[in-house]
């Protein structure tokens, strides 16, 4: 077993793992953070992105003795301090860009880092940055919507292809 000690969502906690333990099964089991969804356990659907030192990662394949000593952010630390639903969050609601909402908090902190690094991304950049998120419900319209929205950007009746 191997303690780890980490920031999330502004706590500090400590957690004795084991070396395999990954960063998405801390969260969920131990943490009980369940908005960080597994999907496929094989990186590629992106359903648990999450933010470590401010960098989005796929936290299926980080092991959780890894981030001893980051900060994380997970989709529950992303609503406001009063407990409003963040611009990012909001815009996703306004804009439908979530289904059965699997892959919501996987693509709202995608959306997060997206607008960190480009605050005015066109929609073929949204696109483009999504590529590691999947999505069986909205073919992304509303997605590419919700991220145009959330950056202060007219809104396209209809998104590209």
């Amino acid at each position: 077993m191997t303690k780890v000690t980490l920031t999330v969502n502004g706590k500090t906690v400590s957690k004795s793992v084991e070396g395999r333990t990954l960063l998405s099964s801390l969260l969920r089991e131990d943490l009980n953070l369940t908005g960080t969804h597994i999907g496929c356990d094989t990186s590629q659907c992106g359903a648990c992105v999450v933010h470590v030192n401010g960098e989005a990662v796929k936290s299926c394949t980080m092991f959780a003795a890894e981030a001893d000593g980051a900060e994380v952010k997970t989709i529950e630390g992303m609503a406001n301090a009063d407990g409003s639903l963040s611009v990012i969050q909001a815009a996703f609601q306004e804009h439908h860009g979530l289904q059965c909402g699997f892959c919501t908090p996987g693509m709202v902190m995608s959306a997060a880092a997206l607008l960190k690094d480009n605050p005015k991304p066109s929609e073929v950049e949204i696109r483009a940055y999504l590529e590691g998120n999947l999505c069986r419900c909205t073919g992304y319209h509303n997605i590419v919507k919700a991220i145009m929205a959330a950056s202060g950007q007219d809104v396209p009746a209809v998104a590209a292809e």
